[in-house]
């Protein structure tokens, strides 16, 4: 019954294990110089493992997959031609921020129409609020001058030949952003939950079952990883600068 109720058609899992690396193709395929095949086999391997993986662990039939592979490409094609439309209006608008969290709160409502808890509505809550922290850290770092695009004549660029000095660099980068990341949802997450308790009115002695309330959920999901996600694209680019490890 819980799996029937939790996982239905068509698989969300397989749509955001396709949007995501051929999104990423897209997105870098022009703007670096690599081999065409090299993204496209990358990005059906992602997608693929994926889409395996749910129907393995038994959460999804082939059917339900093949159509959240589906729609996923179907979003791709429709919004393919609106993405600098809509990145344009993200970071030079000043009403961008406003929109952008009314979208992503409003799509997340939209969501959450359950009979009863489910940890879908927390993790939609999750990937919205992501969404809405990059969207508002990158608005803030266009308008600040900050991690400026490189003109246009200089694309493709071309990737750095492979060294030790960049794999430590790169290896450094990583561990500082994920300790600082980690921090962040750690110091957000044991100050939201005991909040929106309160706010709410609600007893916060049991925390599980205080996440299971839709305001406490959706609060706690919303500014835990919308913090998170505007400290990954804004502050901690911020940090490895400050540092010269940019």
């Amino acid at each position: 019954m819980f799996y029937n109720s939790e996982y239905s058609m068509p698989s969300t899992h397989a749509m955001s294990g396709t949007a995501i690396p051929f999104s990423l193709f897209l997105l870098t395929y022009g703007r670096w110089q690599y081999p065409f095949l090299f993204g496209l086999s990358l990005a059906i391997c992602w997608s693929f493992l994926v889409c395996v993986s749910r129907v393995y662990m038994g959460m999804h039939s082939v059917l339900e997959v093949i159509t959240g592979f589906l729609y996923s490409l179907l979003i791709l094609a429709v919004f393919q031609s609106t993405l600098d439309q809509i990145d344009s209006f993200y970071l030079t608008s000043h009403h961008a921020p406003l929109v952008i969290v009314i979208l992503h709160v409003g799509l997340g409502f939209l969501a959450f129409t359950l009979d009863t808890w489910s940890t879908s509505r927390g993790d939609t809550a999750q990937a919205l609020g992501t969404g809405a922290g990059a969207a508002l850290a990158s608005h803030l770092n266009h308008q600040l001058g900050l991690l400026a695009d490189p003109p246009l004549s200089s694309l493709p660029l071309a990737l750095p030949p492979l060294s030790a000095a960049l794999l430590a660099r790169s290896l450094l980068r990583l561990l500082l952003g994920v300790v600082v990341l980690l921090a962040t949802r750690a110091a957000m997450k044991a100050a939201t939950i005991p909040l929106a308790c309160r706010v709410f009115g609600l007893p916060a002695g049991d925390v599980r079952q205080a996440r299971q309330h839709m305001e406490v959920e959706l609060s706690y999901r919303y500014i835990v990883y919308g913090t998170v996600s505007f400290s990954c694209v804004c502050l901690v680019p911020l940090l490895f600068s400050y540092l010269n490890l940019s």
